[in-house]
């Protein structure tokens, strides 16, 4: 996995408000992996399962609960992994001497270890009868996205501002997939979306790529919403994701 994590991977803005979700645990090989749960206010058993995949900042940092909520108002079942297992870098924002790679590859580390065993449970959990699973990875989180994408799970995938990608490691997913890109962004250069682009078109895949000029790396998750720019980005970022899923849901 090529390492394209850039400062603006650690900047954040947080974002006010309630978290309606919870925290559950998810037994993977006898190790509990802390998830951030929330469902719609529907009736009856989930139809339609979201898998988060966080920044760095985690799965329960405000903002990413705040977003997690969201979708589940749009009638998805939400499930954000904490592949941090309690230590995402929101802990560490005001720490000078915080030791960036080293955490970085432990978390690495613990993501790939653990994310197969998670999705696995959470299919054991829901079943796959009539139930549709999609999946959506924030910068850091990308790459466990088109992971899931060659395995037959999903109906469909999203991504926004991701890290760590290759033309390679996109092509392996066969599930139709959603870019959501900033125009700032040396995670993902316009050379390399270009690229995976042009990819994507030469396979006949199923795809769809917003840019969003004015803003940078980090926007659907962690924009200024005292910014109008940055404000509408993120939350038409969010809005297409949900109609991009919902277009594959039926």
């Amino acid at each position: 996995m090529t390492d394209t994590l850039t400062d603006h991977c650690f900047v954040t803005v947080q974002h006010a408000g309630t978290p309606a979700g919870r925290r559950i645990d998810i037994d993977v090989g006898g190790v509990p992996v802390p998830t951030y749960f929330a469902e719609p206010s529907l009736d009856g058993p989930p139809r339609k399962v979201i898998l988060y995949f966080p920044d760095v900042f985690g799965a329960f940092y405000p903002n990413s609960q705040l977003l997690q909520d969201y979708f589940a108002t749009q009638g998805f079942t939400v499930l954000g992994i904490d592949y941090f297992f309690g230590d995402s870098y929101a802990l560490h924002v005001n720490d000078p001497n915080f030791d960036r790679p080293t955490w970085r590859e432990k978390s690495v580390n613990q993501a790939k270890t653990f994310t197969p065993g998670w999705v696995d449970a959470v299919r054991q959990k829901y079943g796959t009868s009539g139930v549709k699973y999609f999946a959506v990875g924030y910068c850091f989180g990308a790459p466990y996205v088109f992971d899931q994408g060659e395995t037959g799970l999903l109906a469909a995938a999203a991504v926004a501002h991701p890290t760590a990608l290759t033309v390679e490691s996109v092509l392996k997913s066969n599930v139709p997939v959603l870019f959501s890109c900033a125009e700032i962004d040396e995670a993902f250069k316009p050379d390399l979306r270009r690229s995976v682009e042009d990819a994507l078109s030469a396979k006949k895949a199923t795809y769809y790529f917003q840019i969003f000029s004015g803003v940078s790396h980090g926007f659907a998750t962690r924009a200024d919403p005292s910014v109008e720019t940055q404000r509408w980005a993120k939350e038409e970022c969010a809005r297409s994701i949900v109609q991009w899923f919902k277009r594959f849901s039926e």
